[in-house]
């Protein structure tokens, strides 16, 4: 039933899919979809606005409309649901949560030359890093140098931090271990949203890591995007034998 009440509104031109606001929202009335925040239903909305103070772009506003009522059982249902899937994929987990390092914005990303992290200095912008874990819509994506290194690259190669990280954004995982189909998907989403100025692929030498050439390509295929990829090979003695930073 529509009744007139306060509701959110979100303005699509000023958010950028941080996705700060989801956590915010203790309804779980708000998702990511297509690189823009959305609320699911009305029904989930209480109106009170505890999310928009966690918004940085200012999207988010109450007004006051024909909405229909806010629903206490469907969110709850909302809200068990979600812990349920939660708890099946590991989503939940708090080392999800979206950090751009100080010093690491994306602004200083785009500028800061390539190779310039001294042997000592951690070259890591953002977190979380893992391909399953980092969000399309993440503004650190966002017209990102993207590097997508399998997970053995960095623990193999001692100049992983000073050759390949310092101004891009990474996204590292397994070809092997992991669903290959739930990494096209995911890429799929990063090509289609991120618009990103290129690709750099960091693979180990070993069969089963040629997977990744694939995934990418096919992730492209799918979004419709030619991207520049540059791909760099690892040694399992940790000697870097094609391609450089």
């Amino acid at each position: 039933m529509k009744v007139r009440r306060k509701i959110i509104e979100i303005d699509d031109e000023l958010c950028n899919g941080c996705g700060e606001c989801v956590p915010s929202c203790a309804e779980g009335a708000l998702e990511i979809v297509a690189g823009k925040a959305r609320m699911i239903a009305e029904r989930y909305c209480d109106g009170l606005g505890a999310c928009l103070g966690d918004c940085p772009q200012g999207a988010l506003r109450i007004i006051e409309r024909d909405a229909d009522d806010f629903d206490e059982e469907a969110v709850e249902e909302l809200l068990g649901r979600k812990k349920s899937a939660a708890t099946a994929t590991g989503s939940g987990c708090p080392s999800a949560k979206l950090r751009v390092f100080p010093g690491q914005d994306p602004c200083r990303q785009a500028n800061q030359p390539l190779g310039v992290a001294r042997a000592s200095d951690s070259a890591l912008g953002h977190w979380p890093v893992q391909i399953r874990l980092v969000p399309p819509s993440a503004p650190f994506l966002k017209n990102a140098d993207l590097l997508i290194a399998a997970d053995c690259a960095p623990v193999a190669y001692p100049g992983f931090h000073r050759d390949f990280l310092p101004g891009r954004a990474v996204m590292v995982g397994c070809p092997k271990f992991d669903d290959q189909t739930a990494y096209i998907d995911k890429f799929r989403q990063v090509f289609e949203s991120a618009d990103l100025n290129s690709i750099t692929m960091l693979i180990m030498e070993v069969p089963c890591c040629g997977a990744m050439r694939g995934i990418i390509a096919e992730a492209l295929k799918q979004a419709g995007k030619e991207i520049e990829v540059t791909e760099a090979v690892v040694g399992v003695g940790g000697a870097l034998i094609v391609g450089d930073g």
